[in-house]
């Protein structure tokens, strides 16, 4: 990536390891079968209190999908918070996009309203992560070429 497109001020960085700790705070609970039979209930209790509906019975294939999610999302998490850098937003934000519209399918499929929740964070941390790429993008697209290459002709690079 071309360092020109990329958003590096300190308070980016800083949105890319806050989203990594609700990641990992979130989903921590996914990676295991033990801990995610507790998310489930909780879950189930929550959307029943609230009259929002409630989760599928626990089986042994949903939970291992939510063990596979929860462990990948852990670890993109640690990543994250470790070694934060202005192109792991771009990808969380367009990662948190796909979710987004997988959240919005199973809203619309009639999956329990609890996870409007989610898809709402969801939708606000993509945001907060791709809006400054793209301002960034459309800056130097309207602006032009900045910067030393922008003074060399087509096919100088290695001069």
């Amino acid at each position: 990536m071309n360092r020109l497109f990329a958003p590096s001020r300190h308070t980016y960085l800083r949105a890319v390891r806050a989203s990594a700790w609700y990641d990992l705070v979130l989903t921590a609970g996914f990676a295991t079968p033990w801990t995610y039979v507790l998310i489930h209930d909780a879950l189930n209790s929550l959307g029943d209190a609230l009259g929002l509906g409630v989760l599928p019975a626990v089986d042994p294939t949903q939970t291992l999908y939510a063990n596979l999610m929860g462990s990948v999302v852990v670890v993109w998490a640690l990543l994250r918070i470790v070694k934060p850098l202005p192109v792991h937003g771009l990808f969380d934000g367009v990662a948190r996009t796909l979710f987004s519209v997988w959240f919005a399918y199973a809203l619309a499929q009639g999956a329990t309203r609890i996870l409007w929740a989610f898809l709402v964070v969801e939708v606000a941390w993509g945001v907060v992560q791709l809006l400054p790429w793209w301002r960034t993008q459309r800056a130097n697209l309207l602006d032009g070429p900045v910067g030393p290459s922008a003074a060399r002709p087509l096919g100088a690079e290695g001069r």
